[in-house]
């Protein structure tokens, strides 16, 4: 792993420590079970999605918006524009993320039809469930900090509870471990009437210098497995770019930097997917 990857792994492994001792982990099953069903993952048939992101601070970036910023309504805008999800950033010491978060987000969504994602660096099961406590719909797993039996535990707990993954991947290796993976679960192969309903998501962040390798998306094309939605993520920030991703292949692109930026993201939800779902591949 990265530097970061580790940094942020650790941490990680202290929250989730010390969440147990808060909360005992039937306790938490206990609470999942009971939350409302989220909204499902629908992927549009017009062929292009985005999944928009809150993320109120960045480690490459710094602040993202102002302080008095009502990032809730930012949530709402971003459902009113299209977002097939929104992702939510629970980190706090590199993110200024938390679970609270995550709840009030997923609470206002619900009424929308549109599901959260939880956003985090999730290193065990118990943070799964954590995040269907809080609402969510779905959660991100990174292959390059997990071993196969630490991702299998947490996409079968997710799967258990009608959850969707974005499983995110950095390079081929990692792109090769998810296959294994992938094929071995017998994977959703884009169907996402199934329980086990998985993305597999590109970032093209350098995990070294934090900056965004666009190149990266090309390159990784190929090697992603065939029959699985792919997510663009990390420096897509306009329609153009997104045309770009949807003529590689990309089924969606997680846009966060772009939209938190933006005065009005349901107007720019609305260029992306209108540009994405008109123009010829």
């Amino acid at each position: 792993m990265s530097g970061f990857l580790d940094d942020m792994a650790r941490s990680s492994t202290l929250r989730v420590t010390q969440a147990k001792t808060r909360v005992s982990l039937d306790d938490m099953e206990r609470r999942a079970k009971a939350e409302p069903p989220s909204a499902p993952l629908r992927l549009s048939n017009a062929g292009f999605d985005v999944i928009a992101e809150l993320k109120l601070k960045s480690p490459a970036a710094g602040r993202l918006g102002e302080q008095s910023d009502d990032w809730l309504k930012r949530v709402t805008d971003y459902a009113r524009g299209g977002a097939a999800a929104v992702s939510v950033l629970t980190e706090p010491s590199r993110f200024d993320g938390s679970l609270e978060h995550l709840r009030q987000a997923s609470s206002a969504l619900r009424p929308l039809g549109v599901p959260a994602m939880r956003k985090d660096f999730l290193v065990d099961p118990y943070q799964v469930l954590e995040a269907r406590a809080a609402g969510a719909g779905g959660v991100l797993v990174i292959v390059r900090m997990l071993s196969r039996s630490q991702m299998t535990q947490l996409l079968d707990v997710a799967a258990e509870h009608g959850m969707f993954v974005l499983l995110e991947a950095f390079d081929a290796a990692d792109l090769a471990a998810a296959r294994e993976l992938l094929e071995l679960r017998g994977g959703n192969r884009g169907d996402p009437s199934r329980a086990d309903h998985i993305l597999i998501g590109i970032n093209c962040r350098d995990l070294q210098t934090l900056e965004v390798e666009q190149e990266r998306f090309e390159a990784l094309a190929p090697h992603l497995p065939g029959g699985w939605p792919a997510v663009a993520e990390s420096g897509v920030a306009s329609a153009a770019d997104a045309r770009r991703m949807m003529r590689l292949g990309y089924r969606l692109a997680l846009i966060g930097t772009a939209l938190m930026h933006h005065d009005d993201p349901a107007q720019l939800l609305r260029e992306i997917l209108a540009t994405t779902r008109t123009v010829e591949s």
